[in-house]
């Protein structure tokens, strides 16, 4: 395979991913409505600008446990530099210049 089919089917990969990564859903918090009147008397009063209730952000909870990420995230920063040094030690450590 020519270096030039490489390099294209890299940058198609490429411009593959980030299309597909274009249409991940992000999070956004919104203000949810309550249609039971015993759930909607517990929100706070209507705001003083005149507007029917006051906004408010949802309540995320303690946190996200993020020890799996950081362990996963750290293992695939190891593989792939194991990959990096694979392919340098392959390809006879790069062009060093003669003395």
């Amino acid at each position: 395979m020519s270096v030039t089919r490489r390099t294209l089917l890299t940058a198609t990969a490429a411009g593959t991913l980030l299309a597909a990564l274009w249409f991940v859903p992000s999070a956004n918090a919104t203000v949810e409505t309550a249609a039971d009147p015993a759930t909607r008397s517990a929100q706070p009063a209507a705001a003083s600008d005149g507007t029917d209730a006051a906004l408010q952000l949802a309540e995320t909870g303690p946190g996200v446990d993020t020890t799996p990420y950081l362990i996963g995230g750290t293992a695939l920063l190891g593989v792939g530099a194991g990959f990096v040094t694979y392919s340098v030690r392959r390809s006879g450590g790069g062009a060093r210049p003669a003395l």
